[in-house]
């Protein structure tokens, strides 16, 4: 389903468009050395989120390789552009099983990391949102995503099925977690969730918590930005239009197709669009620029596989 949505969204986008237009950006048509350089800040924000997680991992009792943490987390982003977000459990099962951490408390500190990745997103949105108020109201138009235009297609008998749809999954929900509580392997489980979960407030150096979290969307960031020099049509634009347009995509990622393709590809153009860029070079910018870094998502991927292949693995009598 991640791929027929991503597909579906992709093929409405570049119907009808120029593929020639493409070969000539390849061939001629833009700075490859300004997307080179944006590859090591692509590298340089998983590794900062791999010392990030080795660093809530530590209070736990738990002590992971800095390179196997690495590894973990370039074949869970290889990994996710499969089924999407399954990489963030296979990365708890990689220091499982070459480092010997508790897979629980590794789930645990994944949900941790996100609700922080969140809390950084949403800080940033926050100021984007009041730099560039007109831009976003201009986006929602659009894009019809208004918040009293969804509201409105809403009718009495919507409503009373969405809540009834959520009151069901509530109870199941908490069927369930009474059900497994009467199993000591789920309670061990939970437990071990718990700890990943609260890890946060026991780190070491919290200042070195908030400037690994920090350098990883900083990282994000520059991957993004430094591609706007790789294109006549965008080199001019500043680094407050690539932010705008970096905010929308990361919201636009959530959508759980493969890397965020289809949804991203729609988010980025549109926001180049109102930015004055014609609407073929922004689809344009979007298709190169994001086909180019899953590449790179793959090649880590695949020197992840290499990498642990060539790893001895430790338990926790080591």
């Amino acid at each position: 389903m991640p791929f027929v949505l991503g597909g579906a969204i992709l093929w409405w986008m570049y119907r009808g468009f120029d593929w020639t237009a493409v070969r000539l950006s390849l061939q001629s048509g833009m700075n490859w050395w300004w997307m080179l350089l944006t590859f090591p800040f692509g590298i340089l924000a998983q590794v900062f989120r791999a010392l990030r997680w080795q660093q809530v991992l530590r209070p736990l009792g738990e002590q992971p390789r800095l390179h196997t943490c690495i590894n973990a987390i370039f074949l869970s982003y290889a990994s996710s552009l499969v089924i999407p977000r399954v990489g963030e459990v296979l990365r708890c099962g990689v220091l499982k099983r070459w480092d010997g951490i508790s897979f629980s408390k590794g789930v645990g500190t994944v949900v941790t990391e996100r609700v922080v990745d969140m809390a950084m997103i949403a800080a940033l949105s926050v100021v984007v949102i009041l730099l560039e108020m007109p831009v976003f109201v201009a986006f929602a138009q659009r894009t019809g995503m208004t918040l009293g235009g969804l509201f409105a297609q809403f009718t009495p008998t919507g409503w009373v099925v969405t809540m009834l749809c959520a009151a069901l999954v509530l109870c199941m929900g908490v069927w369930l977690l009474v059900r497994l509580r009467t199993f000591s392997r789920t309670r061990k489980f939970l437990q071990g969730l718990t700890d990943g979960l609260l890890s946060v407030r026991q780190v070491h150096n919290p200042w070195l918590f908030l400037l690994h979290s920090v350098g990883i969307w900083v990282s994000y960031y520059l991957h993004f930005y430094l591609a706007f020099y790789c294109f006549g049509f965008t080199s001019m634009l500043g680094w407050d239009v690539a932010l705008v347009a970096f905010v929308v995509g990361t919201f636009a990622v959530l959508v759980p197709t493969p890397n965020g393709a289809g949804p991203w590809h729609f988010a980025v153009k549109t926001v180049l669009v109102l930015f004055g860029v014609a609407g073929t070079d922004g689809a344009l910018f979007a298709l190169i620029v994001h086909t180019i870094q899953t590449l790179l998502v793959i090649a880590l991927g695949i020197y992840a596989v290499l990498a642990l292949s060539m790893t001895r693995r430790m338990t926790n009598d080591e």
